[in-house]
């Protein structure tokens, strides 16, 4: 990799697990310097301290992406510690898919307090050091199921759509502070995400359908890496990426 992504400061939420804790490894050997945040965190440290073991920096900051004084405190933290915030990976996420008609109301809510106001929250806490600092990048995760509506997914694709809009309109207005804005969004992935799915046979359906064609979470990382070590005047807008044998959409 380039040096365009050597010593850059990268803020990645639901860092403890998944496509967080991928893109945290992969991104340490390219020289960047991570700042994790996630609920639990004694992953967050175990992986901060491989990280560090290594040879890489990293810090693990506890972080509730539905407290929006809990993403502040950890964008400040990044920014007290290593003197700037380049890029801001506002990945955690939940999908606990279900029929509407299933009236899982507090699932709903959940979906759009992390999938939504955590970008948010994340967005609000970083632009103004991005700002002053003339320089930046979000990139902020949606969903195939952000293009695209099947079963079961109606709120989860609505809070995915709705991370395309709120980032192409982001992106739109601060281009005058030099700040890149990436949309990412993944097709079927092997991750976590299809444990927090409480309707039985609709988890079981979606397990089987990523078993067959899911893609590791390293596919991923290779987008992210390639997005960040773009040169600053490219802005990489959207990548949406899947399985090649994935027909339905």
């Amino acid at each position: 990799m380039s040096s365009n992504t050597q010593g850059k400061v990268i803020v990645i939420t639901g860092a403890s697990s998944g496509l967080g804790e991928a893109t945290a490894r992969h991104m340490a050997k390219q020289g960047a310097i991570l700042v994790l945040g996630a609920r639990r965190l004694d992953r967050i440290e175990s992986i901060v301290a491989d990280i560090k073991k290594d040879g890489g920096e990293a810090l693990a900051i506890q972080t509730d992406v539905t407290k929006r004084d809990q993403v502040q405190n950890l964008i400040e933290s990044a920014h007290a510690e290593f003197g700037r915030v380049d890029v801001v990976l506002n990945n955690a996420g939940v999908m606990p898919l279900s029929p509407v008609e299933n009236l899982k109301v507090e699932e709903w809510e959940q979906m759009i307090d992390v999938n939504i106001k955590g970008v948010l929250y994340g967005i609000a806490a970083a632009l103004p050091f991005m700002k002053e600092q003339k320089s930046g990048q979000f990139i902020n995760v949606s969903s195939v199921a952000g293009h695209k509506v099947f079963p079961g997914s109606a709120i989860y694709s609505a809070t995915k759509s709705a991370v395309r809009v709120i980032s192409e309109g982001l992106r739109q207005e601060v281009k005058g502070y030099n700040i890149r804005t990436t949309i990412i969004s993944p097709g079927a992935v092997k991750t976590e995400l299809l444990e927090h799915i409480s309707v039985k046979e609709v988890q079981k359906a979606n397990q089987d359908f990523v078993g067959q064609i899911g893609l590791t979470p390293d596919a991923f990382t290779r987008l992210i890496a390639f997005a960040v070590n773009e040169p600053e005047d490219v802005d990489i807008n959207e990548i949406l990426f899947r399985d090649c044998q994935f027909i339905s959409v």
